[in-house]
């Protein structure tokens, strides 16, 4: 088959100008003809931007396989997790060389008292070892895979597992006896991600979403019954809350809960009477947030209780408190745990001797062991690490009856490492070191904590990683930044990035307002009608670095991807001077136009984050001035990458779409201007390690070219 001939020019997508008016106020699109997916149009203009992408990065074809191969090279591919204890059994993950995907397997228990995990033997099979599941042998014949559900019942007998092979998040559950092996009749298309297992192991509990993909119904299944039989246990009709559901570590209870952004109400049932009622845990109150976990303290059934009400004197617990009620009674709190304002409080872990609480200091991760004792409470002890930067959270810890806890640790420099922790003596036990193959040797790198200034006076934490030998003078650099929904983007160990950090790359996150790493004040002041706080925090952060001399503006590539990307789009337009380039994945830039339009996926649920533009006129304006996409300008931008998915259900691929044609109509300069779409994928690109490492490679090699280190 001969070559397409060179493209002369990149694609330029037609003009059809659409009147959008709200508040007194018409905006004017002249590319929202390009949300039609079905219109031929619309995939030859998609097509035609990839086909523009492919011949203009072709010079990094040599860079591009030359990181993949390191990557490749870097990961032990033949691998396996490290056991965990459910029941009768070791269950763990296996992957092998050359295999897209991981194995699900099992191995039994040597006897009661085993809770000493196989040592993880890559590529050995252990004794008695099961196949449970092969995501290699489910995703034959398919380009994209994605598993939603993998739920083995209590006794071991029966797994619940969903898949996708679309990449819409739209999950076919099915059922399998695990001591037969074989696949029941049972099929249930059309699921949300997860599956909940009553205790009696023959009824199960399953999420459906509505038109707008919020998860709001749950299902009971009673297995070897048709999907009509099926019983709708409950529904939630507002569309600002999601649902969702489980069990209690004890399995004693089956948990329903219902939350937006800013409000949560869980119900309860007991899992012995799967047919039974569920009944409401404390009232949803509109602004109040928590979730509760069931304890035994002193020999009585208890919730525990995480929650941000007011307190007696009328303070609002905005870093949350923890308190304890008897399950009949769960109204009746009593505090255990006061609101601190330099201690955010974010997860409680009950089991049958201890309590385990995750909190969050000084933008760190931290967790605690409380013994319980046979009065209530013992001693209250933080686990230390003696890194600057680190990030420590729960395992897989299953078993109500555990003696040891199930840990994880990792930093910007340090391979993410396994413990278990034994709870009676403190003793810490490394179960597995992520192994990096070669030449990899932490010692050569660094990481550091430093402060930005924002606008406003405020100390905006980054954390930077470099290798140690970096020569003097300002170094290529990406700065990564979120900024949103208070998710916090805490220290990682990335094989990946060493490609970059051996070529002299700077790498940097923007610990951005809106994200949640300072407490719950970091979050608010950077939603709503605080969010510009995001925008002008990572260009504060920006700003410190070239005036440190880390790095320059010709040197500075940004990168943020989803309500990353919506910072991406922001930050272009209010200082596109400091940067050499902007890559930004799956980005939220029309804003505005989404969250107008209840019909759209999750836009309902979206408006305690961002506000409510449809009724509000303030909202609506505020918006309007941020909107990366309606405030594209006449003026010099970086080089820009976006990067969207065809099949996106969260952040559609027509925001970046119009973007980058607004941009490419409008912009001056020459700085290069690219769109990718993954035409077989969903929000979280493509699937398989193999492609996604590739994925990872075609970025990589663009940020290395735009930011001066590399050069074809």
């Amino acid at each position: 088959m001969p070559e397409s001939a060179p493209l002369s020019a990149p694609p330029v997508a037609k003009k059809v100008p659409i009147e959008r008016t709200h508040h007194g106020h018409t905006f004017v699109d002249e590319y929202e003809w390009l949300r039609d997916k079905e219109n031929p149009d619309v995939i030859a203009y998609l097509e035609a931007e990839n086909a523009w992408t492919e011949q203009q990065t072709a010079d990094l074809a040599p860079l591009r396989e030359k990181i993949f191969d390191e990557i490749k090279s870097r990961t032990q591919e033949t691998d396996m997790s490290v056991p965990t204890r459910l029941g009768d059994w070791w269950y763990y993950a296996r992957t092998a060389e050359g295999k897209q995907y991981g194995v699900q397997c099992r191995c039994p228990i040597s006897g009661p008292d085993d809770w000493t995990p196989p040592e993880p033997a890559p590529g050995v099979e252990l004794p008695g070892e099961q196949i449970l599941l092969d995501g290699n042998a489910e995703a034959e014949g398919h380009e994209f895979f994605s598993i939603g559900a993998f739920s083995v019942s209590h006794d071991g007998t029966l797994l619940a597992y969903s898949t996708d092979v679309v990449g819409d998040e739209r999950y076919t559950l099915r059922f399998k006896n695990l001591v037969t092996g074989e696949l029941l009749p049972d099929e249930i298309p059309g699921t949300a991600p997860g599956a909940t297992w009553a205790i009696d192991h023959t009824h199960v509990f399953y999420l459906t979403v509505d038109e707008s993909w919020r998860p709001d119904t749950v299902w009971r299944h009673r297995l070897g019954t048709d999907r009509s039989e099926d019983v709708k246990v409950f529904h939630e009709p507002d569309e600002r809350f999601w649902v969702s559901v489980g069990s209690t570590r004890s399995e004693k209870y089956l948990m329903i809960w219902v939350g937006s952004k800013i409000t949560t109400e869980g119900w309860v049932l007991e899992s012995d009477n799967p047919t039974g009622e569920f009944r409401v845990l404390l009232p949803r109150r509109e602004g109040v947030e928590y979730s509760a976990e069931h304890a035994v303290v002193a020999g009585e059934d208890r919730f525990l209780v995480l929650h941000n009400d007011v307190d007696p004197a009328g303070v609002k617990a905005e870093n949350f408190v923890l308190a304890e009620a008897p399950v009949d009674d769960p109204s009746a709190l009593h505090t255990l745990i006061e609101h601190s304002e330099d201690v955010r409080l974010e997860d409680v872990d009950a089991f049958a001797g201890h309590l385990v609480i995750g909190y969050r200091r000084e933008a760190l991760t931290r967790l605690a062991v409380w013994p319980l004792t046979a009065d209530g409470y013992g001693d209250f002890a933080e686990i230390e690490f003696d890194e600057e930067l680190f990030s420590v959270g729960p395992g897989a810890n299953p078993e109500w009856n555990q003696p040891t806890l199930r840990l994880g640790f990792t930093s910007f420099i340090t391979p993410s490492r396994v413990y278990d922790l034994v709870v009676d003596t403190g003793e810490l036990l490394l179960r597995k070191a992520q192994p990096v193959l070669g030449d990899f040797d932490p010692t050569r790198y660094e990481q550091r904590r430093e402060w930005a200034v924002a606008e406003d006076g405020t100390r905006i934490p980054l954390s930077i990683v470099q290798r140690k030998d970096l020569p003097e003078g300002p170094a290529p650099t990406l700065l990564y930044g979120y900024g949103s929904y208070e998710a916090s983007i805490d220290p990682g160990f990335s094989v990946a990035r060493l490609s970059l950090l051996d070529r002299g790359m700077v790498f940097a996150v923007a610990h951005v307002r809106g994200g949640g790493e300072m407490g719950r004040h970091w979050y608010e002041n950077g939603k709503a009608l605080t969010k510009k706080n995001t925008f002008t925090d990572f260009v504060a952060c920006a700003q410190h670095l070239i005036d440190t001399g880390v790095t320059s503006p010709d040197r500075l590539v940004a990168d943020g991807g989803s309500a990353g990307g919506l910072l991406m789009g922001a930050v272009a337009n209010l200082a596109p001077e400091l940067f050499a380039g902007i890559l930004a994945n799956v980005p939220f830039v029309d804003p505005l136009t989404s969250i107008l339009d209840p019909s759209l996926p999750l836009t309902v649920i979206e408006w305690d984050e961002w506000g409510n533009p449809l009724d509000n006129p303030e909202v609506y304006a505020y918006m309007r001035s941020y909107s990366p996409y309606e405030n594209v300008e006449a003026k010099d931008y970086p080089a820009i990458l976006a990067i969207t998915s065809i099949n996106d259900t969260r952040v559609l691929y027509v925001e970046p779409a119009k973007w980058v044609a607004k941009l490419r109509a409008t912009k001056t300069g020459d700085a290069p201007l690219l769109l990718k779409t993954e035409m077989s994928a969903g929000h979280g690109g493509v699937s398989g390690r193999y492609e996604k490492w590739r994925e990872v490679a075609f970025e990589f090699a663009w940020v290395l070219a735009t930011s001066g280190a590399y050069r074809p």
